[in-house]
């Protein structure tokens, strides 16, 4: 999605409010950030009393939890276990259904009419997955019918990141902290003891409607000024980089005895890829029921990790857990490139936080590059 920036406008936060119920009036479901089951994960949001007001996170590998902020923001926090590929790209999905009436049988496509989904909350470097994520389905002569229905039925509010993890690395990605296209209202919290405001900007003619409506105020220079020096002071307080040399490292490193140890501390739960924003691969599943009237095929989340992802005729290709983690790690770091022109990696850090043994890919490539280093002439 193109975006054009529109004026910067300046809106407290009670108004917040306003912006959900004019999308509500327009027939969107406002999907956001709520605080359950020990996590702020994303779902249906009416009011702005449903976000997690005064809740921030505390992360590192292998470690998540909640903890209480000393002021009452409302999106104070990173990245959960969520991503919003969920809405895009479902875990499952029925591709059809045929059912077997008088020796005749009759399908009915899963192709549904989705709802209108309102994203709120969408860091930026969710922003660069939607992106990734479209040159996949939607990139090429054919389009996924599935992805492509509820892409068109989108509108995306990002809030740029102030508070980002510690597994949290976009800054050298370039996908973050802040945001610069892919949304209709780009959202910064501003927020202290004596105020608690945002700076909204519209990336669409539908996100300027909104602020249209709501009656919001043009952001004088001392807002925009605070809005930019919280987006340096996140990408400052970073302390994980992915080197931007890490596609050649990996590749010239394909045999590095590295990989067997990384596999030693590797499950293969597929974590990694269950959380991560861009990763995509399914696999398909065919059942009937017992009488032998109706079958149905379905699409599900698969992962690399598994050893089935990659049986053919005779067994796996890819048999142990080094193969698996090495496939994962290149194609997420430097096959992505081939196939569309960047990494698959947006520095997001879910796959560090969520992994049961807290293997960080930063650590890891920055572990190959000095032996990359040590083994150059």
């Amino acid at each position: 999605m193109a975006t054009v920036e529109y004026t910067a406008t300046l809106v407290p936060a009670p108004r917040l409010q306003a912006v959900f119920d004019a999308l509500i009036r327009r027939g969107w479901t406002v999907l956001g950030p709520v605080r359950t089951d020990g996590v702020i994960a994303y779902g249906p949001v009416a009011s702005t009393a449903d976000l997690p007001e005064g809740w921030g996170d505390a992360q590192d590998g292998g470690q998540y939890r909640l903890v209480r902020r000393d002021d009452a923001a409302w999106f104070g926090f990173a990245v959960g276990p969520h991503s919003w590929k969920r809405y895009l790209h479902p875990p499952a999905f029925r591709l059809f259904r045929a059912e077997r009436t008088d020796g005749r049988f009759t399908v009915d496509p899963g192709i549904d009419e989705p709802p209108r989904l309102a994203l709120l909350g969408v860091r930026p470097c969710e922003l660069a997955a939607i992106a990734r994520q479209d040159r996949v389905f939607l990139g090429g002569p054919f389009a996924d019918p599935v992805y492509r229905r509820r892409r068109d039925r989108l509108f995306v509010m990002a809030v740029e990141c102030t508070a980002p993890a510690a597994t949290c690395f976009c800054a050298s990605m370039g996908t973050g902290p802040g945001a610069d296209a892919g949304y209709d209202l780009k959202l910064t919290e501003l927020v202290d003891a004596d105020r608690h405001e945002f700076v909204i900007v519209a990336g669409s003619r539908a996100g300027a409607d909104i602020l249209d409506e709501v009656g919001a105020k043009p952001a004088s220079q001392d807002a925009l000024a605070e809005a930019s020096r919280r987006m340096e002071a996140a990408a400052a307080a970073m302390c994980r980089t992915m080197p931007g040399d890490a596609r050649g490292v990996l590749r010239r490193q394909l045999e590095h005895p590295l990989w067997e140890e990384i596999a030693r501390r590797c499950l293969a739960c597929g974590n990694c890829t269950m959380v991560c924003p861009t990763c995509f691969c399914t696999t398909i599943e065919d059942t009937t029921d017992l009488t032998g009237r109706s079958a149905e095929r379905w699409r599900r989340w698969d992962s690399c990790f598994t050893a089935e992802f990659s049986y053919i005729h005779g067994g796996s290709v890819r048999r142990g857990t080094a193969a698996r983690y090495r496939q994962w790690l290149t194609h997420k770091l430097a096959g992505w490139h081939d196939q569309f022109g960047e990494s698959g990696c947006v520095g997001c850090g879910r796959c560090i936080t969520w992994c049961p043994v807290g293997i960080d890919l930063t650590a890891e490539v920055a572990a190959f590059r000095t032996a990359d280093a040590a083994s150059s002439p």
